[in-house]
């Protein structure tokens, strides 16, 4: 997508982006959670060490598993317009059609809690792996469901698999849906040429809710949710903080203008200072 992008906004030849396939730890580590193994740095640190050793000139990323925290050394100078940000339940029709006591397959402890505050009987098994991965899994019966971002599925061709949870029920992950670029910081020229496919508006709601996610000091055991919708010049933005077990939660919408990334920091902060200690704790100096 990037490389089709690139070619076509600067009249380049197909085929000119050449494109490394590079296998990260998250890729190859399968077998446990994220969390317990290094976290999102699992993602992205293969890819920083060829774009710093100047094997790329750019990395591709899902924002969502990219750290809040980056190296000054590098820049994200570019995203793609943003994909459906919802998640999608395959197995069910709907979170409430589950059945008492069913197993839902999920690694992530933001869907996890999420689940488990809306449907306390329901039963969490730990799953990684792409999508066949999962859904081989469901087939084979170790759960009876499973959540999946929609913007993989989609981008997958995978329209028709499972049922889109809608916002109000549950939001994503903070920066779901976005693929963002990025490469060295003192590379102009590269810089330039990225800036070219830059879809602002993503960009802008994303550097919100990766704000709000910095401002928490939330590590991959943080259950943390966030949206951010552009309406004219105002950002509308939802965030939610939630203990291992969904058992407390607290969530909260504001407005304010766009370009303004202190308001969610702030919200963020006033937001742990109202949670229980179930919550606060999961955070950093909690």
């Amino acid at each position: 997508m990037v490389a089709d992008a690139l070619e076509a906004a600067h009249g380049w030849p197909d085929g000119s982006v050449e494109i490394k396939a590079v296998k990260t730890s998250g890729d190859r580590i399968q077998d446990r959670p994220l969390a317990e193994v290094g976290g999102k740095a699992l993602w992205t640190k293969e890819l920083d060490l060829a774009l710093l050793a100047g094997e790329t000139h750019c990395s591709v990323h899902s924002m969502k598993d990219v750290e809040s925290e980056r190296p000054d050394t590098l820049a994200i100078a570019a995203m793609l317009p943003r994909a459906d940000i919802r998640d999608r339940l395959i197995g069910a029709s709907s979170i409430a059609a589950l059945p008492k006591g069913a197993r839902v397959g999920t690694s992530s402890p933001r869907r996890a809690a999420q689940l488990k505050r809306l449907r306390p009987d329901l039963i969490i098994v730990s799953i990684r792996g792409n999508v066949d991965t999962r859904l081989a899994k469901l087939e084979a019966g170790d759960v009876d469901a499973t959540l999946l971002a929609a913007a993989g599925l989609d981008r997958l061709g995978r329209h028709d698999v499972g049922s889109p949870i809608e916002l109000a029920e549950m939001l994503p992950a903070p920066a779901q849906g976005a693929i963002g670029i990025e490469c060295r910081s003192d590379d102009k020229a590269t810089v330039a040429l990225l800036q070219a496919i830059d879809h602002v508006e993503t960009h802008q709601a994303v550097l919100v809710e990766r704000a709000f996610t910095r401002a928490l000091g939330g590590t991959c055991h943080s259950p943390i949710a966030a949206s951010a919708t552009i309406d004219g010049g105002e950002i509308d933005f939802a965030g939610e903080l939630l203990s291992e077990d969904g058992s407390d939660h607290l969530a909260e919408a504001i407005h304010f203008p766009v370009g303004d990334l202190e308001a969610p920091a702030k919200l963020a902060r006033q937001m742990l200072a109202k949670v229980p200690i179930s919550i606060r704790r999961l955070f950093e100096g909690g």
